[in-house]
């Protein structure tokens, strides 16, 4: 599991941490396995020219003891000092390593890199003019950033001002939510963690990321008595005459093959197309699951009141989503809205979802009192008291119409599994971007292969089980 935790959470683990070792041992952690990260990114050490953007905290402290290591490898070593002061012992020890002090500049000759150490995990949002003004300087060059790039908002994975956009990010201890949460996820480019020893002090993170095991262990595959039945009967209402497709690919995703058996409830000529593309999905009768609302129409209300009225777990997508009571929430829905859709359900602009993402997903899983699937490039799955996990599979091709009609099908699968509303959104959403990436292979895709790949995906994983 990739856990994030929030400032307060690293900032006690440190201290608890500190506490129990010599001073200076925890910042000489981080600045080594900073130092090693950017040579690893440069190839080597030797000949290199490395510039640190410095600011008055811990931060600019790791860039400067890492900026020293660099030197005393061959590397060329100028530190920026943005806010006026610095870390006396870094600045001390680059200048015992042979670098160079300096004031923002244009420079003669472009450095390799820039070491963002401006602002710390503690610092507000947004950069102060002189650090903009200093990254102007060196627009262009690859970016690796200290702990969080400077100017986002760590906890929350916003980003209301100015902030650094980084081809590399070295964290250090544990994940923050802005590693995970978009827009400030964008912002960090790949994200390379240094274990500084701070996991036995850490408590349960509020954002989390399945990794494939993880998956692997939460999936039910059938035992040797097991039958249609008892692996789980799924049932599907969407889909109208208007939006035929919709249907189509619900079904598909419900169809992937984890649940025993699927179920078609709808539109007289929807049925007749799902019977000739899935000859194996049968009509009306018990589940354990819903998925409703995707294409729905006008329809979209009366679906979900009679699969409300079964009493089973819902998934509940598109046009059923106008149709939620939100005083009459259920703890074994799920809801899937992108970030249109939750804005009209919060009676907010969509920039402004798109802008505060675990923000108003959190929202709308305290409001309704049940799970949210936030779709996006890295989806949210929100439960009401807040805790989230952030789905970092896919492809930038699974961006294409029916995709989500495809997931909320697999999650349907899953959830007729027996797993509980978050593990089912969970693993349907990482199983949906996995198997989108592998039927992508770095190309083009329409939604109506996705279902296709997840097979492959499942195999693998319960392959590699132990």
């Amino acid at each position: 599991m990739r856990r994030a935790h929030t400032v307060e959470q690293v900032r006690a683990a440190e201290a608890a941490l500190m506490a129990r070792l010599p001073e200076g041992t925890l910042m000489q952690r981080a600045a080594h396995g900073l130092g090693v990260a950017v040579a690893d990114l440069l190839g080597s050490a030797y000949g290199r020219r490395v510039l640190l953007l410095v600011g008055s905290g811990d931060n600019g402290g790791d860039a400067l003891y890492a900026g020293a290591w660099l030197a005393r490898r061959g590397a060329g070593v100028e530190a920026w000092l943005v806010s006026g002061s610095a870390h006396e012992g870094g600045l001390a020890a680059l200048a015992a390593a042979g670098g160079r002090t300096g004031a923002p500049r244009v420079l003669r000759e472009r450095p390799d890199v820039v070491v963002d150490g401006v602002v710390g995990i503690g610092g507000k949002p947004g950069l102060r003019e002189e650090a903009v003004r200093a990254l102007a300087l060196v627009e262009g060059v690859p970016v690796v950033a200290v702990d969080t790039p400077s100017g986002v908002d760590v906890d929350t994975g916003e980003t209301p001002g100015p902030h650094v956009r980084a081809s590399l990010t070295v964290t250090f201890g544990t994940h923050k939510p802005c590693h995970l949460v978009d827009p400030a996820a964008q912002a960090c480019g790949t994200v390379h963690l240094v274990d500084i020893g701070l996991d036995p002090d850490l408590p349960a993170a509020p954002v989390e990321s399945l990794r494939p095991a993880d998956v692997a262990a939460l999936l039910r595959p059938p035992g040797p008595d097991d039958h249609k039945y008892t692996r789980g009967v799924v049932g599907v209402r969407a889909g109208s005459a208007t939006y035929p497709g919709a249907g189509l690919l619900s079904v598909a995703g419900a169809a992937c093959g984890l649940a025993g058996m699927v179920r078609y409830v709808g539109d007289t000529a929807v049925a007749d197309r799902v019977r000739e593309a899935h000859p194996e999905v049968v009509g009306a009768g018990r589940v354990q699951a819903w998925v409703v609302g995707s294409g729905g129409g006008d329809a979209a209300g009366e679906e979900l009141s009679a699969a409300l009225a079964d009493g089973v777990p819902t998934v509940v997508d598109a046009d059923a989503l106008a149709h939620l009571d939100p005083d009459r929430g259920r703890p074994d829905l799920v809801l899937t809205p992108h970030a249109g859709e939750l804005a009209a359900m919060l009676e907010v602009d969509r920039a402004e979802v798109e802008a505060r993402q675990l923000h108003h997903a959190r929202l709308a899983a305290e409001r309704w009192g049940c799970v949210v699937v936030l779709k996006g490039r890295h989806t949210l799955v929100t439960r009401p008291d807040g805790r989230t996990r952030v789905t970092t599979t896919g492809t930038p091709w699974l961006g294409t119409a029916g995709a989500g009609d495809v997931l909320g099908g697999v999650i349907g699968a899953v959830l007729a599994t027996g797993l509980d509303p978050w593990d089912a959104a969970s693993v349907g959403s990482w199983l949906h971007g996995a198997a989108a990436t592998l039927v992508a292979e770095g190309g083009p895709i329409v939604a109506g292969q996705v279902a296709g790949g997840v097979a492959a995906v499942v195999r693998d994983l319960l392959a590699a089980r132990p």
